[in-house]
């Protein structure tokens, strides 16, 4: 009679492991770390921002993003270095809640995404087969990163 506490406990005991490891095969896998390496906007969508730039930012960028007396540049190592290590929904909200300077927000979310792409492709970051998301929260998932990743193994 002394082992029939002690199994039941131990079947108790496998019960839950079993249900613990089949809870967690059910849970979404962690998404993937993407950076500006990963072609997160396309050429077309790019193409699209470029006009949108000349229009609303250049006055103060520069037609060659280089910045301008009261802007600062958007290409090369100071704008770089100032967003390294952040998110690409980081740069996006800037730009959505500053932008135009004299009319902040006058942009419509599309149009700051395309605009986006089009920075990121004058940055030579390389363009792949899906737009750049005009949501905050995917745009959040991609690390501005300056140095290209090592290949994952």
């Amino acid at each position: 009679m002394n082992r029939l506490p002690w199994a039941a406990g131990a079947i108790c005991v496998a019960a839950i492991c079993v249900a613990y490891g089949a809870a967690r095969a059910q849970e979404p896998a962690a998404p993937e770390s993407r950076s500006v390496w990963d072609g997160v906007y396309t050429e077309e969508q790019a193409k699209r921002g470029e006009p949108v730039y000349h229009k609303e930012c250049a006055p103060c960028h520069g037609d060659s993003l280089a910045g301008g007396e009261s802007a600062p540049p958007l290409t090369g190592g100071a704008f770089l270095s100032n967003w390294n290590g952040l998110t690409l929904g980081d740069l996006f909200d800037r730009i959505r809640k500053t932008m135009p300077q004299n009319t902040p927000g006058k942009l419509t979310k599309q149009q700051n995404a395309d605009v986006l792409a089009y920075a990121l492709s004058v940055n030579k970051f390389p363009a792949g087969k899906t737009e750049l998301s005009k949501q905050t929260e995917f745009l959040k998932e991609i690390r501005f990163d300056v140095v290209k990743p090592e290949p994952k193994r």
